[in-house]
């Protein structure tokens, strides 16, 4: 529906438009591959869909996890740059910058996760076909290795950008008497409260899974002889897993819809109301929008 919204805007994308729809789009590659999982689950972990989609599956859900934390990465700093940094961010907020930005995050994630397409393979257990969406035992020491060069460059280093600059965004919040404060205490507390739920929300959907994935690939490399801690690891990942793609539910509803008056049109969208019968202001994104979506959002 986002996407569909997306299109249907006359107006050209802003950079607040062309970020969400890049989130978007990371949720709805992971989105697709959803029924082959559904029907492999109710077969009782049976696959049976063959060699190619199993490493395309996998390839897909790391794709969905690791963009998007590049992609809120990229918002972060956009944000910091919006509200602390104004007038000398405006080029770099321009679309000259953006475009080439989100290119080169897809390049950066794409390039990341081609071992996944290695790694990932069907093989038989129990007389049934399974699809191993980290690897099988007999290539785990090199899984090993590359789990924790891809967790430290794809998480790591990109929470840790985000824990800055919304730190420092806040901060300047926080100030009394900057120029970005005429707008009121009101906008600043939404500002304030928007940052600490993004965070949180990041932290619940990323966070657990990234530490329960590490701990379970970390006792396969060791070899670990205490078979129920392998099983409580191992409940651990298949819990949070369907966790961190919660972030594909909240993308739309947190980046998206009170961009400027996208909720407004969102309605009227449905309502199937007419193209070009939008009340002022709803077809595009005013520069005033752009300035509200900076510092609420």
């Amino acid at each position: 529906m986002v996407l569909w919204l997306a299109w249907r805007q006359t107006e050209r994308w802003s950079c607040a438009t062309i970020y969400p729809v890049n989130l978007m789009v990371a949720d709805l590659l992971y989105v697709l591959t959803l029924p082959l999982l559904i029907i492999t689950y109710s077969l009782g972990d049976r696959w049976p869909f063959g060699e190619l989609l199993c490493r395309l599956v996998s390839f897909l859900f790391h794709t969905n996890l690791y963009s998007s934390i590049l992609l809120l990465t990229c918002i972060s700093v956009h944000r910091f740059l919006g509200i602390c940094h104004p007038l000398c961010s405006l080029p770099s907020q321009s679309h000259r910058h953006v475009l080439p930005g989100t290119a080169t995050t897809w390049a950066l994630v794409v390039l990341q996760l081609l071992p996944t397409l290695f790694f990932s393979h069907t093989d038989y257990v129990d007389g049934q076909m399974v699809c191993y969406d980290m690897t099988g035992p007999e290539n785990f020491e090199q899984f090993f290795a590359y789990g924790m060069v891809l967790t430290l460059s794809g998480f790591v280093f990109p929470s840790l950008v985000i824990l800055v600059y919304y730190s420092l965004t806040v901060r300047s919040l926080t100030k009394p008497g900057e120029t970005l404060m005429r707008t009121g205490n009101a906008a600043r507390a939404k500002s304030i409260w928007t940052i600490l739920l993004v965070c949180d929300l990041f932290t619940l959907c990323f966070v657990p899974f990234q530490i329960t994935c590490s701990f379970y690939v970390t006792l396969h490399f060791l070899s670990s002889q205490d078979c129920q801690l392998l099983m409580v690891a191992s409940l651990a990942y298949k819990i949070w897993r369907p966790l961190v793609n919660m972030s594909s539910c909240l993308n739309p509803i947190l980046y998206f819809p009170s961009v400027g008056n996208n909720r407004v049109r969102l309605f009227q969208e449905l309502r199937h109301n007419k193209v070009g019968e939008h009340p002022a202001g709803a077809k595009g994104e005013r520069p005033r929008d752009r300035q509200i979506w900076v510092l609420t959002r």
